[in-house]
């Protein structure tokens, strides 16, 4: 394989005909989601991305690296996290895409050791968080009925602001499938059942033509952005399937993997 260029196994959704849908941890209150689906584990190469930076873009490949570090030091601290650290990824957003609003609804700490109080482990299917229901339906969920009537026209893209607490990352880093080759085909969309209501998201079946990337030992002031929905269907990246994988290489005592990704919605306002 290329230099930089690991094998490693991620978990894909069998298509069989029929709808799948999991049962979240919420529901169920075990610590893991309950999949009613057939899954399947692939070996694929997945490539180091570190070389590409220059040249990936949110519109065309859905993701773009960023050096931007954080004066936020207590990222375990909600309410530092949302008073302090959220309006620096709102700016980040914005720079990046040129948005005229941004709207942060959500925050997820992860840990590959069982997780701990206030943090959930590593997502290890590959998986699309929003779908082309369930992106506006978020909107009209935060905003309104009303306000979403008066947004309907206006382009929206919905980010991911991913980033380790601490660095580098080796154990459980986070693959991204280049959005410039995915083939909508192999989304598949399932149903997340949670108390009270349903939402939904794309699980992804194995393509062969499919590249996976990834960049290795990311440091805490690096931030990915993964774009999760574009509403414009002008040929720009819409979805970025992505999940945690295993790095054959990485060794035995290397400390958990520690990260937090902030959930934004990005609007185009004329």
């Amino acid at each position: 394989m290329p230099a930089g260029t690991v094998n490693g196994e991620i978990t894909f959704m069998v298509p069989t005909g029929q709808r799948p849908y999991v049962h979240t941890e919420a529901l169920t209150g075990e610590p893991e989601p309950r999949y009613h689906a057939e899954l399947q584990r692939r070996a694929v190469a997945i490539h180091d991305a570190r070389p590409l930076m220059e040249e990936l873009s949110l519109d065309r490949h859905g993701i773009e690296l960023h050096q931007r570090p954080s004066s936020v030091k207590a990222l375990y601290n909600d309410a530092h996290v949302e008073q302090d650290y959220y309006p620096e990824i709102e700016a980040l957003v914005k720079e990046a895409t040129g948005a005229s609003r941004v709207m942060i609804f959500d925050h997820t700490r992860r840990r590959d050791d069982g997780g701990s109080s206030g943090t959930k482990t590593p997502a290890d299917r590959a998986h699309n968080d929003y779908t082309e229901w369930s992106a506006p339906q978020r909107v009209r969920d935060l905003v309104g009925e009303e306000e979403a009537q008066r947004l309907r026209n206006v382009p929206f893209v919905q980010i991911n602001a991913w980033r380790p607490i601490r660095g580098p990352v080796r154990r459980s880093p986070l693959a991204v499938l280049d959005a410039a080759i995915l083939d909508h085909g192999d989304l598949i969309s399932t149903d997340m059942v949670y108390p009270g209501r349903t939402g939904e998201i794309y699980h992804l079946a194995f393509n062969p033509a499919q590249r996976w990337l990834y960049f290795p030992a990311m440091e805490r002031d690096e931030v990915l952005l993964i774009k999760g929905y574009d509403s414009r269907t002008d040929g720009r990246a819409r979805f970025v399937p992505h999940t945690a994988f295993h790095d054959p290489g990485t060794h035995a005592d290397e400390p958990p993997r520690e990260s937090i990704e902030v959930r934004t919605l990005a609007f185009f306002e004329s």
